[in-house]
């Protein structure tokens, strides 16, 4: 049964619930409980699953490590506390893995240092990063002595269910956290870490506590679906929903760089923009400054560079980049150089979107649209960290499209009005590769294997049919797919119902080719002296000739040579770039914003049609949709224009959620285009 969590625990009670010494511990750190913590710390005491859902900065992942924390006390005190992984924190991201493992060391150490003031010796409670990252002799130094918190992402929990040995420290899981659920439960990442679960329960052999994290996300009722499964029985599992979604105050405006977006040159438009941007920078201690696109990152900060070489008033590296293809020294070094306060502004396309701690940010802005609402709030929620601070948002566009989608955008998220999330369901891929790891565990029965898989969200209503036919597609037992190159990876006995490993390398292909994420081929890129800069793509590099400069990580390099999968540059930062592309990484529109701004535009035409003054229609798109006076001009005479023009060739229907039109004409040698 999915619940509601409607009453409010005042600090005293919670404290009364915690170990003594973690109870002082919280009570000298904090003045009161925020929100989720009010709702959702004694559910989770009760060993309840609990799903919450606040904005950043509101103490989410507090609120879900607390009670765990507070029981390994209990157990150390006792003399209980064992070798093995009692918590497992799963998150979507290694930089999120490594912020939170700082993060808890911080309390660890603080709840340490209290005991020991009070003359209690306690035995350590270890946590641990375990990811791709992970060197060999850490994992060995794991087997040894196993961290009571496992701190994980969903493929390397994939990984780490058919190791020999370190499966068995899995064994006696009491809780796991499962963070940033936004991010994956719409996509086969969340899809794969559901069997995951469901094999860890399986280990176990009993139920966990799960508790599922999120700052936006809607339903709620589906994703607390999605994050506790069902019983053996078909029973589904019990959620109490903490829904503190609406505790933060946030105040969103959009902006356009000039007063004509259409008779505005382009070079023109871009000046301004990078010009409005760098203002608004001057006007706050830190920015986060959002693209799309990690190219678009690069693209504004070699910008904003120019313009405090030319202005003088903020020093060069004070703005600095950040995204998913630069190095991992060079990402942590500005994730630590903003959390110390050094930066002015920092440039990001999505890998500073989720709950890493990056210090103190006023205002995030946001070039063009992000595409959905939900990622929308999610991006401005960065500014205002603290629970009673304003989330500032700036949204700026060069381009009349985007600016009806963002101001429709903010519209949406002042009416709290966030994109449903659409969960995967019976993605026969996703579940080849759990059966295969199921059958480097043990030989498995088939009805027992169908019975865990049909456990999980994603797969409960998984035709028994189509489960037979991937078993047989994965034993080989399609003689015609050979011609294809696909045999045999499992073994299969449907008299005797069972299904094994096939070949002594299974367990190897198993864990290099575990996941849902695509395959990219990517340059390292080094100085001719061997400093790591970050990765471009090979479709890049293959356009690149010695001479050539493009920007990385803000700043311009000069190719010199590559081999192999290594290009080597050298610096070039006084000299004009060519700024790199990469490729397939737009944003999709979400399907209920598309909607809404269907709807729209439906509602422009009509007010058109009525003849409504156009002041009254730029009120309500600054009412409404927060935009400023040119930004709401801009808005009417586009639609004015569109509307002009379509009457003058005598369409009657406008495009709508209902209506879309399509051009189309006949050159000068009678080809057609649309």
């Amino acid at each position: 049964m999915i619940t509601y969590a409607t009453k409010e625990y005042s600090k005293e009670e919670i404290l009364k619930i915690l170990n003594p010494i973690v109870a002082e511990w919280f009570d000298k750190k904090f003045k009161d409980l925020t929100p989720p913590q009010k709702l959702g710390l004694y559910p989770i005491y009760e060993g309840k699953n609990v799903l919450v859902s606040s904005p950043t900065g509101t103490g989410k992942t507090l609120t879900a490590f607390l009670i765990i924390l507070s029981k390994l006390f209990d157990l150390a005190q006792q003399g209980m506390l064992e070798d093995t992984v009692y918590a497992v924190y799963v998150s979507p991201l290694r930089a999120l893995n490594n912020d939170i493992y700082r993060n808890l060391k911080e309390p660890l150490d603080e709840i340490y240092e209290l005991a020991k003031e009070k003359g209690i010796e306690l035995p350590e409670i270890r946590h641990m990063v375990r990811t791709g990252d992970t060197s060999s002799s850490q994992r060995q130094k794991m087997l040894r002595k196993p961290p009571h918190i496992l701190i994980t992402t969903p493929e390397t929990l994939a990984i780490v269910l058919v190791a020999p040995k370190f499966r068995e420290k899995l064994r006696n899981v009491k809780w796991v956290i499962v963070d940033e659920i936004h991010s994956l439960a719409e996509n086969k990442r969340g899809v794969h870490l559901t069997l995951s679960l469901e094999r860890l329960r399986e280990l176990v052999g009993r139920d966990f506590v799960r508790i599922g994290l999120s700052a936006t996300i809607n339903p709620l009722e589906e994703v607390a679906k999605f994050l506790v499964g069902y019983h053996d029985d078909g029973r589904l599992r019990d959620c109490v929903i903490v829904d503190a979604r609406y505790a933060k105050r946030k105040q969103l405006r959009v902006l356009s760089p000039v007063e004509d977006l259409i008779y505005t040159p382009a070079s023109e438009v871009t000046k301004r923009l990078y010009e409005t941007i760098y203002e608004i920078i001057k006007k706050h201690r830190t920015a986060l400054i959002f693209t799309n696109t990690r190219s678009g990152t690069e693209r504004v900060v070699f910008h904003l560079k120019v313009l405090a070489r030319e202005r003088g008033d903020i020093k060069e590296d004070q703005i600095a980049a950040h995204h998913g293809s630069l190095s991992r020294n060079v990402r942590l070094d500005v994730e630590e150089r903003l959390k110390r306060g050094e930066l002015r502004a920092i440039v990001s396309s999505t890998s500073l979107e989720l709950g890493i701690d990056i210090g103190y940010i006023d205002v995030v802005v946001q070039i063009g649209s992000p595409k959905s609402v939900t990622r929308c709030l999610q991006r401005i929620g960065r500014s205002g960290h603290r629970l009673h601070e304003t989330s500032k948002g700036i949204l700026v566009c060069a381009d009349r499209d985007d600016l009806v989608e963002v101001a429709i955008m903010v519209r949406e998220a002042y009416r709290h009005h966030l994109d449903k999330i659409h969960i995967p369901r019976n993605a026969l891929d996703v579940l080849a590769q759990h059966i295969m790891g199921m059958s480097i565990e043990k030989k498995t029965r088939v009805d027992d294997a169908y019975r865990i898989i049909r456990r999980s969200y994603c797969y409960h209503n998984l035709p028994y049919e189509d489960f037979i036919n991937l078993l047989k597609y994965l034993a080989g037992m399609y003689k015609d797919l050979e011609g294809y190159k696909v045999y045999g990876k499992i073994w299969l006995d449907l008299d005797e119902g069972v299904f094994g490993r096939r070949g002594k390398y299974a367990r190897v292909i198993y864990t290099t080719n575990i996941g849902t994420i695509p395959d990219e081929v990517k340059i390292k890129v080094y100085t001719v002296d061997g400093k790591y800069v970050g990765n471009i793509e090979e479709d890049f590099l293959e356009r690149l000739v010695p001479g050539d400069r493009f920007v990385l990580g803000g700043r311009v390099y000069e190719f010199v040579r590559s081999r192999g999968v290594k290009a080597y540059v050298k610096p070039a930062f006084e000299q004009k770039p060519t700024i790199p592309s990469w490729f397939s990484e737009m944003l999709p529109l979400s399907f209920d914003l598309a909607l809404k701004i269907g709807e729209f535009r439906s509602r422009m035409f009509k007010w058109l049609e009525e003849g409504k003054p156009v002041s009254q229609i730029m009120k309500y798109l600054v009412r409404e949709c927060r935009t400023d006076e040119v930004s709401a001009k801009a808005i009417v005479n586009y639609f004015q224009e569109e509307y002009y023009y379509l009457k003058s060739l005598g369409v009657n229907k406008f495009p709508s959620h209902k209506v879309i039109l399509v051009e189309y004409y006949i050159d000068a040698v009678s080809y057609t285009h649309l």
